[in-house]
């Protein structure tokens, strides 16, 4: 995926539309959770923790943001993220598996994972069927609901809530998704599992946990990531006699 085509099509009607319901989804779930750092990975064109009340946001992406990294390789310390957006980062991930395991290790015990995708069980499903799968967002692998909730599972991470939004069908007009409004409105209302958009929230559990006091000395980055020069006295005494 090219990221020029990415940013073409978020430009689109129908990739403002998409943006619009996913700041949706995710500022109705991370305003209840606290903690001491939140991340964002990918899909910058939004601010995912606009309206979380963790203090230390962090928005992370392979070209932009505040720290530049691969969703494979996370340059962030153990157990140190409280709250985790993963706005259809699998998707395009070269390994899904590899990634839902950062994820697992970053997360504190308890931590909150806010994962979407597009759900191939929709209209959208069949859009990308019927396209060359050339472009974003129809380029990307297809996963569904399930899989995804299975994969959570054998790391750990917990289901709490999840479901589809993004009901209209997928045509790039601003007239017809003006006219979809209602068949939006009465999906919602209803909550059914066809919505371009799925939504998962989980939650990192850890069998026998023992709570413990924050370590606000350790530095949120990987120490190993950072080079440090170290201060050497000018001689040092060895058994007894001044080494040079």
């Amino acid at each position: 995926m090219h990221i020029d085509t990415q940013q073409n099509w978020l430009n689109t009607p129908l990739g403002q539309y998409m943006l619009t319901s996913e700041q949706a989804i995710y500022d109705q779930h991370v305003a209840d959770i606290f903690g001491f750092n939140a991340l964002q990975i990918g899909l910058l064109e939004m601010n995912l923790l606009q309206q979380s009340r963790i203090a230390k946001r962090l928005h992370v992406d392979i070209s932009a943001g505040d720290v530049l990294c691969e969703s494979e390789y996370l340059p962030f310390a153990s157990s140190t993220i409280d709250l985790l957006c993963l706005p259809h980062v699998l998707e395009f991930s070269q390994n899904q598996h590899q990634t839902l395991r950062e994820v697992e290790r970053v997360l504190v015990p308890e931590g909150h994972l806010i994962l979407t995708g597009y759900n191939p069980m929709s209209a959208w499903g069949m859009r990308r069927l019927m396209s060359k799968k050339q472009h974003y967002p129809w380029c990307g692998a297809t996963l569904s609901l399930k899989r995804i909730k299975d994969w959570l599972a054998l790391l750990g991470l917990e289901y709490v809530t999840g479901g589809t939004q993004a009901f209209i069908l997928p045509i790039n007009d601003d007239k017809w998704i003006a006219r979809q409004q209602c068949v939006e409105r009465v999906a919602s209302k209803w909550s059914l599992p066809l919505g371009g958009i799925y939504y998962i929230v989980a939650k990192k559990r850890v069998v026998n946990m023992h709570l413990i006091k924050p370590n606000w000395k350790k530095s949120l980055v990987k120490s190993a990531l950072v080079q440090t020069q170290q201060k050497t006295k000018p001689s040092q005494k060895i058994n007894g006699k001044n080494a040079q």
